[in-house]
């Protein structure tokens, strides 16, 4: 994520301060509560990325304009530094790959199988009447959730509603978030919606990672099976034999 020109710090506090019309004081507090992460430059001086200019912005809207208070504000800036980390994770993932890439194409070996089962907790189980129970809410207050797009529930053939398990966490993170931690309606919405989003990079890195495991399995495989040939013949890549990393990366 480095090679990334939006995380590159660039930007002394007075400057980053200046550019989202706020106090440098204010940015030392919102990096005390972990709202922020600026870089350090090798004197130690704080330096703010471009991502770290757009997080404050957000942050300024969060509490002017949605009327957010801090602690839902901390939620959400928790969420987006996740999905910051999760891009990192999916980069560095994507260059282990292409590496053990180049190093099938010099000493062939297998790959672990790839595993595309559903992930148990996003398996639509609960009627609405047993999802309220185990989060102790009204059905009505369910219903309010999903018109808000707060949860997401599936269906059954019959159009039923069916709540899975992770349905049920985020029930419990809306309830927390309202009655623990006073966020209105609009901080929650905004905490959800990172959510929804954070588990759909989740969900999209795994089967990114897993289509290029398959791919690299299905050359390696394609590639070990080619009859013997020349020397010659085998110094020369043809369409059978595998790619090179560049051409794995394409598919991101």
């Amino acid at each position: 994520m480095a090679s990334d020109p939006k995380h590159r710090p660039v930007y002394v506090i007075s400057v980053a301060a200046e550019l989202v019309d706020m106090h440098p004081q204010t940015l030392r507090l919102y990096e005390r509560k972990g709202l922020i992460r600026p870089g350090r430059s090798n004197g130690k001086t704080r330096l703010y990325s471009e991502r770290d200019i757009d997080h404050l912005r957000e942050i300024r809207r969060l509490t002017q304009e949605l009327g957010v208070n801090l602690a839902g504000v901390e939620e959400v800036m928790r969420l987006q530094h996740e999905l910051d980390d999760l891009q990192g994770e999916f980069e560095a993932e994507i260059e282990r790959i292409e590496g053990e890439l180049r190093e099938q194409q010099s000493r062939p070996k297998a790959l672990p199988a790839p595993n595309g089962q559903l992930d148990p907790k996003d398996r639509p189980v609960y009627v609405i009447s047993i999802a309220a129970e185990l989060v102790d809410m009204h059905p009505q207050t369910l219903r309010l959730y999903e018109r808000k797009q707060l949860i997401r529930p599936g269906r059954s053939s019959g159009k039923t509603r069916l709540y899975s398990e992770r349905d049920i966490d985020h029930l419990r993170e809306i309830r927390r978030l309202t009655q623990e931690l006073g966020v209105n309606l609009a901080g929650v919405e905004e905490i959800m919606r990172l959510r929804h989003e954070l588990d759909g990079a989740k969900s999209s890195l795994e089967g990114n990672v897993r289509r290029l495991q398959e791919d690299i399995t299905d050359r390696m495989t394609r590639w070990r099976t080619l009859p013997s040939g020349s020397e010659e013949d085998q110094g020369q890549p043809g369409e059978d034999q595998p790619a090179a990393a560049g051409e794995i990366s394409k598919g991101r």
